[in-house]
């Protein structure tokens, strides 16, 4: 029960912490600075001539992609994590000493796939333009960021319509987890797989597996964290709208637009069963089969 009494405790407090950062941004935004600072910076900046407007479909399918492979990443790298009597091992056939746990390997196969459609969705990004969308093409997104992160404080948030712009600290923040938290979480996943050469006594002096394990950890929270106020944002600022955006490629320059259509709910309400089923189906009497096609398996 202890524990339970210091969650309460932890949670009033963070109420209060939260109640006190909305009272201060309110009234940092109440004043004629504050009225003047939002006046030039509303949260958002043109984009260039040229940039596409819409949300086209590979774009739904590769972030229903994402977000699947995610799901098991993050629950296989904390099950490596804490598994302290694996239910079953992997290994080559060709290097039968190489033994890993069956939830290593399943995390190292989902990594390959995440990687694959990141891959392709990357290359997408920039052969229509959708680039411009989510890469800063001006230093206004930093100010325009800090307006926008005040209004979400405030609880008066910005208006937004993702279909046509998004707000710079949306373009931020999605700047940040493709080219910044992706690239490092690979990075450090390489060092601590086992594709990386052991015997390569220079590379691994330039590059410790210590300095691995302190980065791979840190980029998986940082991932948790951003579905969390990802998910909690899009449900909060307008649902339909945001869902028809990201699973219906549905929208329009017209804000209130497909603000009562339920396509893009139901869409992601099916893509919530598949991972159910999915996360169901990730079990040792599952995955044996699937890892025997491509090693050997050996169960306690």
């Amino acid at each position: 029960m202890q524990w339970l009494a210091s969650i309460a405790v932890l949670g009033v407090f963070a109420l209060a912490l939260a109640g006190i950062a909305v009272l201060l941004a309110r009234f940092v935004l109440a004043l004629e600075p504050g009225q003047q600072f939002l006046a030039a910076f509303p949260g958002e900046y043109r984009l260039p001539e040229g940039a596409p407007v819409g949300i086209p479909a590979w774009l739904n399918w590769s972030h229903f992609l994402n977000s699947f492979f995610l799901l098991f990443i993050i629950r296989t790298g904390w099950q490596v994590r804490r598994e302290k009597r694996p239910a079953a091992f992997w290994s080559p056939r060709g290097n039968k000493k190489r033994r890993i746990s069956l939830a290593l390997w399943f995390h190292q196969a989902i990594d390959i796939l995440w990687i694959a459609n990141g891959v392709v969705f990357v290359v997408l990004l920039f052969a229509t333009g959708q680039w411009m969308r989510i890469v800063p093409t001006s230093w206004e997104v930093f100010p325009n960021a800090l307006s926008a992160a005040l209004q979400y404080v405030s609880l008066d948030w910005p208006t937004e319509n993702g279909w046509v712009n998004y707000n710079s600290l949306q373009q931020l923040s999605y700047f940040a987890i493709t080219f910044l938290a992706a690239p490092l979480a690979i990075v450090s996943g390489v060092r601590l797989s086992g594709v990386w050469p052991k015997d390569a006594e220079k590379l691994n002096r330039w590059y410790p597996i210590e300095w691995a394990r302190r980065l791979h950890f840190p980029v998986m929270l940082f991932f948790v964290a951003f579905i969390v106020v990802h998910v909690g944002l899009v449900l909060a600022t307008g649902a339909l709208r945001n869902l028809n955006h990201m699973y219906a490629a549905r929208g329009s320059v017209d804000p209130e637009a497909y603000a009562s259509d339920p396509t893009g709910l139901l869409i992601f309400a099916a893509s919530l069963l598949v991972m159910a089923v999915g996360w169901v189906a990730a079990r040792p009497a599952v995955l044996v089969p699937i890892a025997r096609l491509f090693g050997d398996v050996k169960q306690r």
